[in-house]
């Protein structure tokens, strides 16, 4: 079984193919001015019909708009490709439960990552932080149970809005020296970009400790999203970072959700999961 998986976010699409349950190299790009041959020819590729390595599938986990969807839903048609499927937050799929009042207004992304992590974390208790356009913070426990989570806006948004909602710290902010970097910054600039750091920071490690109170131990912390490496030194307490978070919870949602045809071969009870 050959899976392509993409994870299409806020700004960048990433995608790897998983080849009898080990994944492949990831790839990331910014799409915000593709259009259906881009995603063709760097998402979906060539040679589908020919091509002995080509996908059985294609999973997608996407927050982006419909205009986007649909146009790698195009890309796909005309290289000859299966037709993607999109994955939908529910209340319970491939071992994860959520408590979320209205399922589907949870985020694809926190659902299929809150996936894959209660899947590496074996039973722990495990909480996903996902630092990009915006933080999420999900608290997952040991039994797959979803007690939902946190949305901030992330360290460069939160930089914009001082830049662009205000004057005075704009004006200041603007040339001059960068200066030193820490919490006590010498500069206005500085001051913002440090700031933002830190209070994502502040607010994983508030989190964490919630989490202990909610399940009784510390749960294990996982990293994700292109701004975590630069919050993660400044979080207390070990955390573990996995950049292909949301590609290891669609090849998980694969494993546990087989097409229609699959699903008249094999019952559920003897799926397997992946190794």
């Amino acid at each position: 079984m050959i899976l392509l998986l993409i994870d299409i976010g806020n700004t960048r699409v990433k995608w790897a193919r998983l080849v009898d349950g080990r994944m492949g190299q990831q790839h990331a790009a910014a799409f915000s001015d593709w259009a259906v041959g881009d995603y063709a020819k760097h998402v979906i590729g060539r040679g589908w019909g020919r091509d002995a390595e080509a996908a059985d599938r294609i999973v997608v986990s996407s927050v982006a708009s419909e205009k986007i969807n649909d146009s790698l839903t195009a890309a796909a048609r005309q290289a000859g490709a299966p037709a993607p499927e999109f994955v939908a937050s529910e209340r319970a799929a491939a071992g994860i439960t959520t408590e979320y009042l209205d399922p589907w207004r949870l985020g694809v992304d926190r659902f299929v990552g809150a996936i894959g992590a209660h899947h590496l974390a074996s039973g722990q208790p495990v909480c996903v932080v996902s630092v990009g356009t915006a933080i999420t913070v999900d608290l997952v426990d040991g039994t797959g149970r979803h007690h939902g989570g946190a949305i901030v806006p992330g360290p460069d948004l939160m930089v914009s809005s001082l830049l662009t909602q205000t004057n005075g710290i704009h004006k200041r902010a603007t040339g001059g020296p960068d200066g030193a970097t820490g919490l006590f910054a010498k500069t206005t600039r500085t001051a913002i970009g440090e700031g933002a750091r830190y209070a994502a920071a502040a607010l994983i490690d508030r989190a964490i400790e919630e989490a202990r109170n909610r399940v009784g131990n510390r749960p294990l912390v996982l990293l994700t999203g292109g701004g975590s490496a630069d919050i993660k030194p400044l979080i207390r307490g070990t955390a573990v970072s996995l950049p292909d978070l949301v590609l290891h919870g669609l090849a998980v949602w694969a494993r546990e959700t087989p097409t229609r045809a699959q699903s008249t071969k094999t019952s559920p009870k003897k799926r397997r999961r992946l190794d």
